[in-house]
């Protein structure tokens, strides 16, 4: 087992836990408390904590034993007891693990004194504390030993000498913690640390604690110019901050998964979270390796040169579907969404599709699961409404609820009854919803998906295999123009793009100049772009967008909206303001998605009027 992850390590990134200090003082323990004697006295608290981080998806989780060396303990008595408290932390972790095909790490931290040459502990005497602590350790059980936060290289170098004298082939993981110049406490440098770790027997090399996922991406990148061992990275989440008198670390899982991402690109193989990090970071960063990984899978099966499974040119745009059609003639679009019920009954959803159909919307919009609600399968929806009112529905796809082979499966079920219209998107975590403790699964996020459907549309499976005749899926994604980082999300639209992505829907837009902004971001990778639209419904829809879905809302429509005497009069305002948008967007677009709040689908039409005569005749100047 212990081999095995040096030889994982060369293959795929692996995903380590999070904090253990953070997780106990979230539960009440103070920090005044020796948190390495937990293993004695609270072993329960201990063992669950290693299980959040286990059904987070860890691959990796480290001991409660940072501190459990002979100095340490001995400023809380126990100094006696370095054997008992490193072996029952070892043991409670294995206990853990013992259902998850996973690897256990002894966590060593630094003695928490000086030694010479500027303290007057020796060298032998640190050497000797560090192997009575390794040896309880692998007498534990534990696969590896990770050498955590260690801002004095030298003092590193002793523990690393001491895990030799226990066991010479057990993989050793040695991480120090730089500040934000990526220097040691001492003041070595990438450029120094990294060599002189290599020399003295590390087997991986890496950066944890001290700074944010930022400064230690720069760290790593100067680590990987200066080794050619794996690396491993586990930052804090972001520089703490003091909120009335506590530290508070601000980074939020998503950033952190963003993070995860570019570590990987950088080099790192073992990815973890320090201080602030919980198992919901671990959960998102585990949803974002696995993206990485299926997208990476699709890229090595586009490169594939076998006869056998040589992609097919995709069917035209203009034959996949009457939605296809009009994007291919650049001609303006409309689309009303229809939520799914929460129950099996469709009759009003099927009479608002007859109703929208008469009027001369080209599509339906069915949404999967909107804010991780749990309705009817959307999928279910937009089949028995093509069926029975003939118009073609535009099927919201998340990777939120299914792994790879199901979205595969029912993705060549939907080809097959005849569905044609998506738009991809990674969908709402379900602690969102009315269930938040649902597990999500994430294996991709929304360009994963897009490469899968862009392949079988080409008639390739997830594996890069041939299966036949190719899907003849119109393939949308989602765009966010009123999103805080702009850049980040321009960088991930380049990236549907690239995957296959033909339209893309935006979320609501209230704010004309950041609509623009965002168009003009893309001009390079510019797609069919559909502006959603949505008539508001009073103040506190208005608010509720704003506050809850961030979505940019400007002050002087709040202000109109607050202005609204009664519920007609508000109803009536948010129509005059989406028409108003409507109108502006029309030729900057080329189609708008009309939203309809509490099923009121008259309330499109209503704003569709703004377009005159058939709402989708006109073409797209």
């Amino acid at each position: 087992m212990a081999a095995d992850l040096l030889e994982r390590l060369k293959k795929s990134p692996v995903l380590c836990d999070g904090a253990m200090g953070t997780l106990l003082y979230s539960k009440g323990v103070f920090i005044n408390r020796c948190y390495d004697e937990l293993n004695l006295s609270q072993p329960e608290l201990i063992r669950g904590i290693h299980h959040e981080y286990l059904q987070a998806g860890a691959e990796v989780i480290e001991t409660n034993t940072f501190g459990g060396n002979f100095f340490r303990l001995e400023r809380h008595g126990m100094e006696n007891k370095v054997r008992e408290i490193n072996l029952a932390g070892a043991h409670l972790a294995r206990d853990a693990a013992k259902s998850f095909d996973v690897w256990v790490a002894g966590a060593v931290g630094p003695l928490g004194i000086r030694i010479e040459p500027l303290g007057k502990t020796s060298f032998a005497e640190a050497r000797a504390a560090f192997r009575e602590q390794i040896e309880a350790l692998i007498e534990g059980g534990v696969n590896v030993l990770v050498m955590e936060t260690f801002g004095y290289v030298e003092e590193l170098h002793q523990a690393i000498l001491a895990a030799r004298d226990v066991d010479p082939k057990i993989p050793v993981v040695a991480q120090v913690t730089v500040d934000e110049d990526s220097n040691c406490l001492d003041g070595s440098t990438p450029e120094t640390f990294a060599p002189r770790l290599e020399d003295w027997g590390a087997d991986v090399i890496g950066c944890n604690c001290s700074v944010g996922p930022v400064a230690m991406l720069e760290a790593m990148e100067r680590v990987r110019a200066a080794t050619s061992l794996p690396l491993s990275a586990q930052p804090n989440a972001g520089i703490p901050r003091s909120v009335e008198g506590r530290n508070i670390y601000l980074c939020s899982p998503e950033y952190m998964a963003s993070y995860a991402r570019k570590f990987v690109t950088a080099g790192v193989r073992l990815i973890g979270g320090c201080c602030g990090s919980t198992p919901d970071h671990i959960r998102v960063m585990k949803s974002a390796l696995r993206a990485g990984e299926a997208r990476a899978k699709t890229v090595a099966a586009k490169a594939k040169s076998d006869a056998a499974t040589v992609a097919a040119a995709a069917a035209p745009l203009a034959e996949r579907s009457h939605i296809g059609a009009k994007l291919a003639s650049g001609e303006f679009i409309t689309m009303v969404e229809i939520v799914p019920p929460k129950g099996t009954d469709i009759r009003k959803e099927v009479e608002g599709s007859r109703f929208l159909k008469s009027v001369g919307v080209d599509g339906i919009n069915i949404p999967d699961s909107p804010r991780a609600s749990a309705r009817m399968s959307n999928q279910a929806l937009s089949l028995l409404i093509q069926r029975e009112v003939g118009i073609e529905t535009i099927l919201h796809y998340t990777c939120r609820d299914r792994n790879v082979l199901c979205i595969q499966s029912d993705l060549l079920g939907a080809a097959a009854t005849g569905l044609r219209n998506l738009i991809c998107i990674t969908g709402d975590p379900p602690k969102m919803g009315s269930y938040p403790d649902a597990t999500a699964v994430f294996d991709v996020d929304a360009i994963g998906l897009v490469n899968i459907v862009h392949n079988l549309n080409r008639g390739l499976d997830i594996g890069g295999n041939a299966i036949g005749a190719g899907t003849s899926f119109v393939i949308g994604v989602g765009a966010n123009p009123g999103v805080s980082n702009l850049d980040e999300e321009v960088r991930r639209f380049e990236y549907k793009v690239e995957a296959g992505a033909e339209f893309a829907v935006t979320q609501p837009v209230f704010d004309l100049s950041l609509l623009e902004a965002f168009l003009r971001r893309i001009e390079h990778c510019r797609i069919p772009v559909v502006a959603g639209i949505w008539p508001l419904l009073s103040a506190r829809n208005a608010e509720f967008m704003k506050n809850e879905l961030r979505v940019s809302v400007p002050d002087p429509v709040l202000q109109r909206m607050s202005s609204a005497a009664t519920p007609e009069a508000a109803r009536e305002e948010g129509i005059a303001i989406a028409r108003e948008m409507l109108i502006a967007v029309r030729g900057l677009v080329q189609g708008a998605q009309i939203s309809a709040p509490q099923g009121k689908y008259s309330s499109a039409v209503d704003v569709l009027e703004a377009l005159g005569g058939s709402s989708s005749s006109a073409a797209v100047i």
